[in-house]
Formats: C-alpha cells, structure tokens, sequence
C-alpha cells in the first residue's frame, strides 16, 4: 500500500511517500503555503493522484505529554477537511519529535543551514511516515 505522508506546518507541508509495499518512506517535496486551503488541497490531490497513494497520513503535533494542544487542533481540523476533498482515507499519526529528529540527522550528515531548511520539513515528513509504516500503518 503507497501512502503519502505529510508534516503540516505554518509556512510549509512536508511531503513524504512510501514504496507501493508499505516499507519504506522517501521524502520528496516541501509545499509551499500559499495561504489558500483550497490550492494547498489540491495540490495534495495532484500528489495523491500522482503517486497513486491509497493513504494520505497526516502528522499531528502532539504535546511532549500527549496531550492536544491548539497547533495539533488546527492540523486535525485540517486534515478533516483534506479528508473531505481527498478520494483516500486520511489518518493521523503522533509526529512529536520529528522535526528534531530530521535537523539532527541532517547536521550528521553535514548538511548546512541554509539548505537544512530548505529540506527538513520533507525530512520530518518522511520520519513520521516511516514510524506509522513501522508501527504496522494503524487506523487504515
């Protein structure tokens, strides 16, 4: 099953895809936010038809606590919406520690900052796809 992945942020969406088995995430894009839902959605729609993905997995920024917090209630209404829009399931998986964890293999991978930035949200989004492919793609 190919599913995309994506790291909702404010400026940008992380994307990700898996291999058609569900074993492996690739991260491939960052979008840009042009500040309009609709284009923003079909641009996922485009990527979601583009990379026949059956799945769109959408990460949530939970607290360190577990608890939902005011960005991770904007991003799950988001992905309401996108749900509504898309012919795909849309899901949401726990992305704490993503972003962190996608700077920090890019420092050890000597990637610089300007160009760090320009990829660690694609980085995060594949992170976070490849523990929901991991955790056995719950909630499909």
């Amino acid at each position: 099953m190919r599913a995309l992945g994506l790291d909702l942020g404010q400026k940008r969406i992380g994307v990700a895809v898996s291999d058609s088995e569900g074993k492996v995430a690739l991260p491939i894009e960052v979008v840009n936010r042009v500040g309009n839902r609709q284009a923003e959605q079909q641009l996922i729609a485009d990527l979601v038809a583009e990379w026949e993905a059956e799945v769109v997995v959408v990460g949530m920024p939970y607290q360190l606590d577990g608890t939902v917090g005011a960005q991770a209630k904007r991003y799950a209404a988001e992905a309401r919406a996108l749900g509504d829009t898309l012919s795909v399931p849309v899901v949401l998986y726990d992305e704490r520690l993503t972003t962190v964890t996608a700077e920090r293999t890019l420092m050890e991978q000597n990637v610089k900052g300007q160009q760090r930035r320009v990829i660690v949200d694609k980085v995060a989004a594949s992170v976070m796809l490849q523990a929901w492919l991991d955790a056995g793609m719950p909630n499909v």
